[in-house]
This record gives C-alpha cells, sequence and structure tokens, in this order.
C-alpha cells in the first residue's frame, strides 16, 4: 500500500502567538528594474475568485506597475503545460511566463523541460516535501475537496460522499469539468474512491470512477459542469470543488441563495498546489518578481485571504504574523484533522488510471 504525503502544515495558530505586524521584504532593486523594463507578466488559468487571486494579481501591479496579461482563466492544469509547450517560439502574449498547477503537475513539466529553476528569498521556509530540490517548483497554497450546497434546495445537507448518493439529491450533484484535464476534478474523483474504502494510487482514482459511474447511473449526476451560476439557480444545486473555491462563493452570492460548504466527513483530501516560470518566458525577470511577491509574507496573507493555506503558514505563525481576523474566517480545524496528503506518486497513478478509464467507463469522449 502507498503512502500519503504529509506536510507539517498547522491550520490554525493560537491568537497569543499572532500579531498584525509582518514583514515585507522587498526584492533586489536590480530585479524590479529588469522587471520593470520588462514591463508585463503574462499568467495562466487564473481566475480572480481562485485563493483571492484578483485581488493578488492587483496588489502586484500596483506594487511595481507592470502589466498583468491574464490568459485563460478557466484552464486546467494540463492546458496550462500545453500553452507552455505551444509558444516554446512565441514571445508573444500567447505565452506564459508562470504556472499554477497541481502537485503532480510540476515533476510531470520539468521532466518534460518546460520549466526554468529559480529559488525565492523565502525558499528555506517551504517544506522540503513541498519543492523540487533544485527549484524548478514549489507548493504555493493548498486546500481540500469539499463540495457546496444550495440551501434553499436543500435544507438539510449532504455531510459524506457516502450521502450523496441517497435519492434525496437526483439531477443534484455536479463535477466542475473532465478530471483528465483538471486537477481539482482529477482529487475529486480520488476523494471518492478514499471515502469507499479504497487504497492510496490508482486503486483511489479506479474506485472514485465506480462512485461516480453510480450517480451517473442512479441519476445523480447532472451532465453539466458545476459552477456558483448553476448552483444558485438550482442546474446543479451540489458540487464538488476545492473548500477555498466554494468559500469565496459562498460569500460572492452573499446569501442568494445560502450556501452551506462541506468537508465530507469519510474522506478529507487535501491537495497542494505548486508555482513555476517557464522554461520559455517572454518575461523570466517580472516572472522572477512574481515569486518573490507571491512567497512574501504580504503575497501569502492575500492567499490566506482567498480561504488558500498558504505554504508558508508555518512559518508565519511561528513568527505571529498572521492577523486573527484572517485565522478567524477559516472553517474550523476540526474539518482537517483527518487530512491526507496523497503523495506524487499517489497522483502519477491516479492520473495514468483516469487517462485509461475514465472515458470508457463514464461513456464520455
Amino acid at each position: 500500500m502507498k503512502s500519503y504525503t504529509r506536510f507539517a502544515l498547522p491550520l490554525l495558530a493560537s491568537a497569543s502567538a499572532l500579531s498584525m505586524t509582518a514583514v515585507f521584504a522587498e526584492p533586489s532593486p536590480e530585479l524590479i528594474a529588469a522587471a520593470q523594463a520588462e514591463g508585463m507578466l503574462t499568467t495562466i488559468a487564473l481566475p480572480h475568485s481562485w485563493c483571492g487571486y484578483g485581488e493578488v494579481i492587483a496588489a502586484f501591479k500596483e506594487k511595481y506597475g507592470l502589466e498583468v496579461n491574464e490568459l485563460n482563466p478557466n484552464a486546467g492544469s494540463a492546458d496550462e503545460l500545453e500553452a507552455v509547450k505551444a509558444n516554446k517560439d512565441n514571445t508573444g502574449p500567447q505565452a506564459p511566463d508562470v504556472l499554477d498547477v497541481g502537485l503532480s503537475f510540476g515533476p510531470a513539466a520539468k521532466a518534460e523541460g518546460l520549466l526554468q529553476p529559480y529559488k525565492v528569498a523565502e525558499w528555506d521556509s517551504i517544506p522540503d516535501d513541498a519543492k523540487d530540490a533544485d527549484g524548478y517548483w514549489y507548493g504555493d497554497y493548498y486546500g481540500v475537496l469539499a463540495f457546496g450546497v444550495n440551501s434553499d434546495i436543500y435544507p438539510d445537507a449532504p455531510t459524506s460522499f457516502a450521502d450523496v448518493k441517497g435519492d434525496d439529491f437526483a439531477n443534484g450533484v455536479a463535477i466542475i469539468g473532465d478530471p483528465r484535464t483538471g486537477n481539482s476534478t482529477m482529487m475529486t474523483v480520488y476523494a471518492a474512491g478514499i471515502a469507499e474504502g479504497a487504497e492510496a494510487g490508482a486503486d483511489a482514482l479506479n474506485k472514485g470512477i465506480e462512485y461516480f459511474k453510480g450517480l451517473k447511473g442512479s441519476g445523480n449526476l447532472v451532465p453539466v459542469n458545476g459552477n456558483s451560476q448553476n448552483l444558485a439557480q438550482g442546474t446543479t444545486p451540489i458540487y464538488f470543488d476545492w473548500d477555498y473555491n466554494l468559500l469565496a462563493m459562498r460569500d460572492n452570492l452573499a446569501g442568494n441563495p445560502p450556501v452551506e460548504v462541506i468537508v465530507p466527513s469519510d474522506a478529507v483530501v487535501a491537495g497542494v498546489y505548486v508555482q513555476a516560470i517557464s522554461a520559455y518566458a517572454p518575461h523570466p525577470n517580472a516572472a522572477k518578481l512574481w515569486m518573490e511577491f507571491l512567497y512574501s509574507d504580504e503575497g501569502q496573507l492575500l492567499w490566506l485571504e482567498g480561504y488558500c493555506h498558504p505554504i508558508r503558514f508555518n512559518d508565519m505563525a511561528e513568527r505571529g504574523v498572521i492577523p486573527q481576523d484572517l485565522l478567524d474566517k477559516l472553517p474550523p480545524a476540526e474539518n482537517y484533522a483527518k487530512a491526507i496528503f496523497p503523495s506524487l506518486d499517489d497522483q502519477a497513478a491516479a492520473k495514468e488510471a483516469v487517462a485509461a478509464n475514465w472515458a470508457t467507463e463514464m461513456g464520455v469522449q
């Protein structure tokens, strides 16, 4: 049986250990000048509601005066790598400088020669098991798989993957995309397999396919992508996603309709995303400056405002620089007490299994 990776990342610190003062170390004047000479940073797959990226991008632009060219905000991790490959010889606006991808896509991109190494100033405070030793990719934030529920339609929300199978949820359940191309959806299928009693790796993914095949057969699974609009309209009143996306969606809907975000009791599966710089980045200095901003206390706290647990949470909690009001916005710590982090080997096996079996079992192209 394969093991799970367990990151030493606390979810909460005591109030007495916290302060409102964070240290925002500035990058070197030389890097700032070189980035400003390039004038632009091109990102990809960064929806403004994901991890508070709208505020992150706005703060970066204001701080350094660079233009941010945002490509395909709704792209998946595989789409990001394809965009790098498709634009190897292109220095124009369609070539991404930086990537934000699921953990398993970092080593894959490195193996394909799609990344360049760079170690940020805060490198030592990133946990060793969440970064490439040579600096080709490094963890940025994490969350757990959850599901959002339209409380107007389902006032008695399900609390587990098992509950979602119930007859009460016919024509009510959705995923947000294709698990063959999107990390969050692949990990949703994986988490379902864990809830079904699977072992880590391919077994979890395959049992997760069986789970969703069962939902499709019972009529519970809706053949429509889950999103906030479809949840609000009742087309997909339950859908799976990372907790931070669902919590942001809940806040944006502002009670119209009321939304409950459920961390399922029978499988709490966490996922780390990673940052990297394209080997073919047209704006390499802007890319490095972006990384320095993201991994500063300032950038990490902006992610926390977006409900994502930043990878340097441990370091910042120990130094007492996380404001209490940010901690108070997070779901109860006990929701995360059982969290498991699938290892790189587990995720690699899951990627192979979903590519081999999803279309056949689910009857999709």
